[in-house]
This record gives structure tokens, sequence and C-alpha cells, in this order.
């Protein structure tokens, strides 16, 4: 049985931390592929690809390998199971079905989100990665035949991993002025989960059956399974704009043949009240121009239907929704889209050519390289420290702005200083929240630039610092200038376009080990100068919140003239009132 929004409301700080802990143990596991890789060669996945050269020996490894040379070919076996080339590129293949799921099937899954909620989505996501988990133990059985399981698996996880990281993010809906912050802690718990493959081996070179640990672990994703069914409701989390979880009046007698909730429920509310309230005479000749033969106050009150047509309440104009075309083509997505890809690319290449550029400056020292990747791994773990910092400047000062009274014209004292507009503050704290994590992607691309093994350390913080940052700064500017009911789309249009824009890593790796013999330093050059258009949203960012302080003191200075500026999603026609 589903929860409603008043019951979800009150678990919110249960349904928070779980989701943490949640994404932390399912949501982009694949992050963690190099770990998942050693124990799928260990459990003889396509094994069978490999060939046996002659007259050759072969080194038997359990918890590490060195390769053979031999004139003509390189090979190896992992307990009792010979690796090779042909199975690195078959597993690697598997892989890349299952990360472009994570990036590919955003879109979808946010325009169904926005329409029916997160409820639906998040269980078949858990479902979908406790079968994956399944399938994977199932292939483990007899690999020899079953190799091919591991296509399917890797797919459903993807896609399960990114249904429980996309419902996540519309939690923070929830926690009013601090919705940033827990957007932020939504999206490190979702970066740092790359480390959770890295401990399972851990588990796994301790001696526990691979089968054994993907069984548990499709049982832990059960609980999750289980978490959502009885906690989470099955409509979608208003935003604070729309939502006043303060409001706590019972009306269960009421009963509306429309859904509505918040503040506009407790607008038609207070119009019921006053029309039940209104004397005899007033309802005696309310009742003779509309020929009711009843008494409304006579009726029970259990049976009392009310539509929310007839509730209309003449008040000031609501502000109308933009459109979701609108919203794509705004100056500001368009920009985030930019800065996005640019980020994405950076990052993505620096992964993907780590250990070429770790063995470069190692002069090919394979122990060493493992040390460094090693620590690469542990460090992703700072997403979830370092991502609330960034959720926090985008939530600074939200709590001095003014409220709905300011707005609607209730005067303040002369001698109080006029509080803060709220949507110029969150635009002025986005800005600030993308000039400090550019900043941090210019250092992290002037520090690959030096050729110095000690100094990779500062470029793994930079890395996973800015991976945290630029998430969470992006999910926070939309939940902030956009309605709630498009950030699912936009979030989901934004990420499938920054994964097919990071796919040009690709010919740029292949150009750092061609032609430039596997010296990255001119794509580092050139990445660098492409991380600059970062400061063209924050640039923007700040003449448009200028723009409208200007329209908000002329509003002050002159109350005859009303200047309807509209959402800071887009830039509709200004009109004026007087």
């Amino acid at each position: 049985m589903a929860p409603s929004l008043a019951t979800a409301f009150a678990r919110r700080w249960w349904m928070a931390v779980t989701a943490v802990i949640e994404n932390l143990l399912f949501s982009a596991v694949l992050l963690g592929w190099g770990s998942l890789l050693i124990m799928l060669k260990s459990e003889g996945f396509y094994s069978s690809l490999c060939r046996k050269p002659d007259n050759s020996t072969s080194s038997m490894l359990n918890q590490s390998w060195s390769w053979q040379e031999e004139e003509e070919e390189e090979y190896l076996e992992m307990k009792g199971w010979q690796i090779c080339k042909d199975q690195d590129e078959m597993l690697n293949l598997a892989f890349t079905v299952g990360s472009f799921l994570l990036s590919a099937i955003t879109l979808p899954l946010g325009i169904v989100m926005d329409k029916y909620g997160p409820r639906k989505l998040r269980l078949l996501g858990s479902g979908c990665f406790a079968f994956s988990c399944l399938l994977i133990a199932y292939g483990a059985s007899d690999p020899t035949n079953l190799s091919v399981l591991i296509f399917v698996a890797l797919a459903l996880n993807g896609f399960g991993g990114m249904c429980m990281t996309f419902t996540s993010l519309t939690l923070p809906n929830m926690f009013g002025d601090l919705r940033s912050t827990f957007i932020a802690l939504m999206i490190g718990s979702y970066a740092s989960s790359a480390v959770t493959f890295p401990g399972i081996k851990v588990i796994y070179d301790l001696g526990a059956t691979f089968i054994t640990i993907l069984c548990v672990w499709a049982g832990c994703a059960g609980l999750v399974f289980l978490n959502c069914f009885f906690n989470w409701p099955l409509e979608p989390f208003p935003g604070p704009e729309d939502m006043d979880y303060s409001v706590k009046i019972k009306f269960s007698w009421l009963g509306f043949d429309h859904k509505i909730t918040g503040k506009q429920f407790y607008r038609q509310v207070t119009t019921v009240g006053r029309r039940l309230s209104v004397g005899n005479s007033m309802k005696q000749h309310y009742q003779q121009q509309q020929q009711q033969p009843k008494d409304l106050a006579s009726q029970e009150a259990n049976k009392l239907c009310l539509s929310t047509v007839d509730l209309e309440v003449q008040g000031p104009g609501q502000e109308e929704t933009p459109s979701f075309m609108r919203s794509v083509f705004s100056p500001i997505f368009m920009l985030s889209l930019i800065t996005m890809c640019v980020t994405q690319l950076r990052l993505i290449f620096y992964m993907g050519a780590l250990n070429n550029i770790l063995e470069a400056l190692t002069d090919g020292d394979l122990n060493t390289v493992s040390v460094y990747t090693s620590i690469f791994g542990v460090l992703q773990l700072l997403c979830l420290i370092t991502s609330p910092v960034i959720g926090y400047i985008m939530d600074w000062k939200l709590k001095d702005c003014e409220d709905e009274n300011d707005k609607n014209g209730k005067k303040q004292d002369p001698g109080q200083p006029r509080r803060p507009d709220r949507q110029i503050q969150k635009i002025t704290n986005a800005t600030r929240a993308f000039i400090f994590t550019n900043l941090l992607l210019v250092c992290f691309g002037a520090t690959c630039l030096v050729p110095s093994l000690p100094l990779q350390i500062l470029s793994f913080v930079l890395h996973t610092i800015v991976r945290g940052f630029i998430h969470s700064a992006v999910g926070g500017l939309y939940a902030a200038v956009y309605p709630s009911s498009q950030f699912g789309s936009l979030t989901g249009m934004q990420s499938l376009i920054s994964a097919l824009f990071a796919l040009l890593q690709q010919p740029l790796f292949m150009a750092m080990v061609g032609p430039l013999e596997g010296d990255p330093l001119w794509v580092n050059v050139g990445l660098l100068v492409l991380s600059m258009l970062g400061f063209c949203l924050p640039f923007y960012l700040l003449c448009h919140s200028r723009h409208l302080t200007r329209l908000r003191e002329d509003r002050y200075d002159d109350p005859k003239i009303y200047s309807n500026h509209g959402n800071a999603s887009s830039k509709p026609p200004e009109t004026a009132f007087v």
C-alpha cells in the first residue's frame, strides 16, 4: 500500500538516509569496472575465446598476475582460466553496453518520472538490479556456455542503477531550502558508487565465492524494493514552490473530484470555509438564484463533493509555466549543456587514459601503476564527502529571502533593510558554484600538464571533486530555475547529450597512443583551452541576475509599475502594468 505524500514527508529523513546508502551500493557501480573485469576473468567468462599457443608455458595466478612475453603472443592464466586480448575486447563490449545505458536511458526515464512519479521506476530499477546479479551468478556457474548472459546482465545493471539514481533526485524536494544540498548529497553518493566493485573484490580476494557474493547482493537489492514499496508515494514530490508541507489542516470529510495539493488546496479549502460560514440570508438568496431545493448547510458533511472548478479563487494570476521546449532552448540550459559536455569530456578522457598516463610516468612499472590505480579508486569516496559543499553554496542565504507576503505587497518597517529576492539569490548562488567548479577544473587541467608522478595524487583529488561538483551544481541550477515537473526531463536530456559528446574521448585516446606516441601533453593542452568555455554559463548568470536586480529596483522605486520578468528559465517579453 503506497503511503500518502503527508506520510512520506513524515518519513523523509529515513528515505533520505536509505537513498544515500542505496545509491552508494546499487546506482552507478559499473564505474568500478576495473575490479569487476578481474573477477569476471577469474571466473572464466569468455575464456573459451582464448587459444593457447604451441610450445608455451603459462603462469598460474591466484591474487595477482604477470604477463609472459613470447614472440608470437602474450597470454596468462588466472585461477585456472586462460585470458587473452579477444576476451578483453568481448568483456569491454559488454561494459560499453551497460555504461552507455547509464547515460542514454536518462531522457526517457526523466520523462516517465515527471509524469508518473518515482515510485514505479524505483521498484522497477531495484528489481532489474537484483535480476542482473542473479544472471551474472548463473553465468558464473557455467562460463563456457553461459558467458553471453553478461551482456544482458550488465544492461539490466546499468538500467536499474540509473532508475534508482534518477528517482532519488526528486526526494530533496521535501527539504525546502536545503533542496540543493540534498541533491548534491544524492549525486555524491551516485558518483561514489565506483568504490562498490573494488570493495566486493576485497571480499572476493578474502575467499568468498563469486556466486555467493552476487546472491547476497541480489537479496540486498530486494530490501531496496521493499523499502520503496512501503515508504515511497505514488505521486511525484512537488517542489517547495508548489507544496507547503507546513500547512497541516485536516479536512478528511471534504471530497474533491480533482487532485489538488499544497498551497492550492489551502486556498480552495479557505474558500470553502468562507462559503459555509455565510449567513442564513445569504444562503436563502443563493438558493433562490440557483433554484436548489436543499440547504447547503443541511447536507451531510461526509457526502459533500465540491468541484475545483467551482472553487476558483479571485486572486493574483499565477505565473504561466514555460513549456518544455521553451526551457530546452533557454540560454541557461544551452550554456549548461556546453559546460557539462566540456567537463564530461575532460573527466572521462582522464579516466580512460589513466593507465597509459601512469605507465608513461613510471616507465612501465606495473606494480606502481596498480598502487596508484587503487589510490584513485579509494579517492572516489570524496564525491560523497565534498558534493554537499556545492549544495550548501547553492542554498546560501535562501532562508533570509523574502517570502510570499513580501511579494504580495506587505509593507516592511522603514528602518529594516529590504530582504533579498529568492530567485535572484538562487541565480547568484549558482553563479558562485559554477565559478568555483570551473576554477577547480582549470587547476586539474594544469596539474595534468606536469609530468610528475606524486603530483598525480593532487590530480586524483581534483578530478574526484570536480566530478561531484559539476553534477551537483547543474542539478541544483535546474531545480532552482525550472519547474519541478520538468526537472527529470531536462536532466535526462542534458545527461544524454553530454554522454554522446563524451564519445569524442575515443578518437582523442587513439590520437594519444598513435601519432602522439603515448604522450598526452597536447591533448591535455587542447582540453585545458576547451575548459575555458565553462565560464560562459556563470558569466551569463551574473548578467541575468543583475538584470533581474534592476527590474526589482524599478518595481520597488515606482510601485505603480509592475514588471513581469517571468521565470529565470526563459526570457519572455517583459510586460508592464500601469
